[in-house]
């Protein structure tokens, strides 16, 4: 009795000390449904507001203009056409004159005196042609489409092609651009693009060539003609300016015993 008591004591024992295991551990699968979500944990982009958005910013401006414009074609509204001209013949009688066919292009000359003068445009002079080609091509097909759809007279009942002014759009196109590539520089250019192209709308309305709504809805077709180039335009021409213009200027005062006292402008090109 005494050893099979024993026996089973050395067998229990060594079971006794053995190491416990541990119950074996199921592995947890990866989540992989945010893997390439904010990997770093750096906030995301504030997501702007549309009243902030650049497509809001370029449009409001002309689709306030096309809007009253329309809103006041023959007696419509609340100072109509038909006002506008009573107004204007009242004021100016039968006075014509012809500036306008030439005015409508003034704005465009800033561009070339200003950097003649050294004063660097927003963009290079390759994306600068392509954005102007482009905005014109918008521009004349726009205006031409909706002169031909609203199909209204002009005031001196030449033809059926008032609805919208193409002398007016075209201005405040030029103005646009100019106001475009120079604002950073200075406002002055702007001002006085927008200043030239207001004379152009003037003076179709003086001329009996058009009614109020057409040059009001014209200004705003240029004005987005212009904004929706840039807005679709994209630099892979050319190179970003150097901002050192595009060459030395100088005026020098002169005298010629021939011809007396004159001003001598010299250019440097780089």
């Amino acid at each position: 009795m005494c050893s099979r008591h024993v026996l089973r004591l050395a067998f229990l024992l060594p079971l006794a000390a053995a190491p416990q295991l541990a119950p074996a551990q199921i592995p947890v699968p990866t989540d992989t449904t945010h893997k390439y979500q904010n990997p770093a944990g750096v906030p995301g982009p504030v997501k702007k507001s549309f009243f902030k958005s650049k497509g809001f910013r370029a449009t409001i401006v002309p689709a306030v203009l096309i809007g009253y414009g329309a809103s006041t074609i023959y007696g419509n509204g609340l100072y109509s056409s038909y006002d506008a001209k009573r107004d204007i013949r009242n004021a100016f009688g039968t006075y014509r004159n012809h500036i306008d066919d030439y005015l409508q292009w003034a704005p465009y000359l800033e561009i070339p005196v200003a950097l003649l003068a050294g004063v660097e445009s927003h963009d290079d002079r390759i994306n600068l042609g392509l954005v102007l080609l482009k905005s014109e091509f918008i521009m004349l097909g726009s205006v031409y489409v909706v002169k031909t759809l609203t199909h209204i007279e002009r005031p001196d009942e030449s033809d059926h092609l008032s609805f919208p002014s193409g002398h007016t759009a075209q201005a405040f196109l030029a103005a646009s651009i100019v106001h475009a590539e120079f604002r950073d520089k200075s406002q002055w250019y702007g001002i006085g693009a927008y200043t030239l192209a207001t004379s152009v709308a003037a003076f179709r309305m003086i001329n009996n060539k058009h009614w109020e709504s057409d040059v009001v809805a014209g200004a705003g077709f240029g004005i987005l003609s212009a904004h929706v180039a840039y807005l679709s335009h994209r630099n892979r021409w050319g190179h970003k300016p150097s901002g050192r213009g595009i060459g030395d200027t100088s005026f020098v005062p002169m005298w010629s015993p021939a011809g007396g006292p004159g001003l001598c402008f010299t250019w440097h090109p780089q």
